[in-house]
């Protein structure tokens, strides 16, 4: 199913400097931490790695290729992932101030809705499956399948980057507190991470290469 070691060796060298470069995924997953808390982080960290292994199948099945030569099924899905970004950061900015005392109201969000936000905006990013379509067949093994390969190389991947994320949360989780010891800060966290999120939305909508 794998490369061999000297090809596998070369794509995980390959994948963590790419995944260690910040980019939307990283910017979405560190705003929902300070926002929110690091169990949030974790649970976007998951919610991201499966939908990113969802545009890895994606692209072994076929998936990049239609978005190479048909622009309307691109355009299409670039404007809903877009969209939906926008959306995130509005509710993160509509959402009430905190009051002395008052816990957050963030911990009351349901951990599946959040998991559930990380796989959509993930998945909703079409030229994640065209990276995997351009990155993957670099490091494919001419003797072995290579719809297995992919599948194999894009589940290695995904994990990669889902470790380095979760680096990423340990970090935000840190600088969280700090930022959110009064209501006041609270608020701005929310709003800091709505501005993310509007931000990528519109980053992806006028198509900035968004990086990992």
């Amino acid at each position: 199913m794998l490369p061999a070691t000297s090809l596998l060796l070369a794509f995980v060298a390959a994948s963590l400097a790419l995944t260690l470069t910040p980019g939307p995924a990283v910017v979405y997953i560190v705003a929902r931490t300070v926002a929110q808390g690091r169990t949030y982080g974790v649970v976007s960290v998951l919610g991201v790695a499966l939908g990113n292994f969802a545009n890895a199948v994606g692209a072994a099945l076929g998936l990049a290729a239609l978005f190479a030569v048909s622009a309307a099924a691109f355009t299409v899905v670039k404007w809903a992932g877009a969209a939906y970004l926008v959306y995130l950061g509005i509710q993160m900015w509509c959402q009430p101030p905190l009051r002395s005392g008052q816990p957050q109201l963030a911990s009351a969000k349901p951990l599946r809705q959040v998991f559930r936000d990380g796989f959509v905006v993930a998945m909703l990013n079409p030229k994640t499956a065209l990276f995997f379509a351009a990155f993957l067949p670099q490091f494919l093994d001419s003797h072995a399948i290579p719809l297995v390969q992919i599948l194999a190389l894009g589940a290695v991947f995904c994990a990669i980057a889902a470790c380095t994320d979760l680096m990423y949360v340990t970090l935000a989780s840190v600088i969280a507190p700090r930022l959110s010891r009064r209501a006041q800060h609270a608020v701005w966290g929310h709003r800091l991470a709505g501005t993310s999120f509007i931000g990528l939305g519109l980053l992806t909508a006028v198509g900035v290469k968004p990086g990992k």
